[in-house]
Parts: C-alpha cells; structure tokens; sequence
C-alpha cells in the first residue's frame, strides 16, 4: 500500500479476519498424538499455512495437495517433531474438516471493522462456511446483520447457504448484487491467496490479503496487517 482510492465498499471473509480455530480443540488434538504445543504458536502457524495457499494454486483441480500442504505447514510451525508428524496430521485434520472449529475471535478485529463503519464504507461478509457463519459471527458479538452487540453489517453471504465456494466469482457475485454496485468500487478482505486473492480477482474486486506477519509483502497483490490499517488507510485517501 498506501492505498489511493476510497471503496464504496469491503466485502470480508470471516476465517483469518475475524475468527481463528478453537485452540482448546486444537490443543486437545495435538494432546492425543502426544505432541506438546505452545498455545502462542497457533495463531502464526495458520497464518504461515494459509501462506502456501499461492495464487498459482488451482485449488478446484488441487485441493487435496493444498490442503495437505496447509496441514503439513501449520503442525510443523506448532514445532511437532517429525517423528510425530503424522499422527498429528490425522488428528489436527479430524479437528480442522469441521466448519464450526472457527470460534476463536480475532483481538481487534472487531474494532478494526468498527473503523473501517467509521470510514464511511459499506461492509459484508463473504465466507466458505457451513451455512451458520452469520450466526456464529453475532453470538461472539463481532458482527450482524442490522443492529445488535457487534458492528452493522449489511449481509453474510455463506457458501454453505449458496451452494457456491470462492474462488468462484459466483459467490462474490451474490454479494455485488446485494450491494447494487459494481465490482470496481468493492474491496475484499481475506487470508488465503488462492482462495481469496484469486476468487475476487475473477469477480473484478480488489483483494487485500489479511497479513498480520508481513509474509506476503513482496506479492503482486495488496496486503494490511490489520483491519484497523486498512480502515486508517481509507479514511487518510478520503481526506485527501
């Protein structure tokens, strides 16, 4: 960055931007392949994993690969030893193949999407979920649709509800049609290049990849360490 324009709206995804997995089943899981893992690890070993996930991955045609290699990446940055390597990767994957281990909230990211209300954009959610992201997402009081205890959001757009995942550009679709506005004016926030970075690039949206490590600094892409950057970043091109 710095960024230059102003969006009339940021879509998000809800996975690496405002929710993590579960740690205490996460730990549980390394606890049965007899692996003992500092807690403090976790958060960066998703962040490095998702990583792997490269624009250059057809993640339609090579999900499998993928998916190990985002497993492999995230118990080898826990510090599993190799000789216990796969027998935490059955266990980490039983855990990470359910869509409801997501409910670790994300510390500022709900004051980072507060700011990015305060900047004056519209804002949604577009997420691979389960069909019960948006309910998930208003009982940690992170965001709702209309009022409530979190930030106002204008809709949550699940792939599980949809029946279409990103990288399709159908799902982003579905949130531009919601919002009545062109893809040009829309950005959209996310942790995982060929998922993200990709999917809205296909739609015609911006992607600005979640990046709180600064790994991905050197990419043909934009990235924001935090929501609360990004929201920053928006409101100084506005007052220029």
């Amino acid at each position: 960055m710095p960024v230059s324009a102003v969006p009339s709206a940021v879509l998000l995804d809800a996975g690496g931007v405002f929710v993590l997995p579960d740690p205490t089943r996460v730990l549980s899981a390394f606890a049965r392949a007899e692996c003992d893992v500092d807690p403090s690890a976790l958060t960066a070993a998703h962040y490095r994993a998702a990583a792997g996930f490269t624009t250059d991955i057809d993640v339609e045609t090579g999900w499998t690969e993928a998916w190990l290699g985002y497993l492999r990446t995230y118990i080898d940055a826990c510090g599993v030893d190799l000789t216990r390597r796969d027998e935490a990767h059955r266990h980490i994957d039983s855990e990470f193949s359910d869509a409801a281990l997501w409910v670790d909230p994300i510390p500022g990211a709900k004051a980072g999407l507060a700011a990015l209300a305060e900047a004056g954009v519209r804002l949604g959610v577009v997420s691979n979920a389960d069909g019960l992201m948006a309910q998930r997402l208003a009982a940690f009081e992170i965001c709702q649709v209309g009022p409530g205890m979190g930030v106002p959001i204008e809709f949550v757009v699940d792939s599980g509800d949809l029946g279409v995942m990103k990288p399709d550009p159908r799902i982003f679709h579905a949130a531009l049609d919601l919002l009545d506005l062109e893809a040009e004016a829309t950005w959209y926030v996310g942790d995982m290049p060929a998922i993200d970075v990709v999917g809205a690039r296909r739609a015609g949206i911006r992607p600005f990849l979640m990046d709180p490590l600064g790994l991905h600094h050197a990419a043909d892409y934009d990235n924001t360490t935090s929501l609360a950057t990004l929201a920053a970043e928006i409101s100084a091109a506005a007052d220029q």
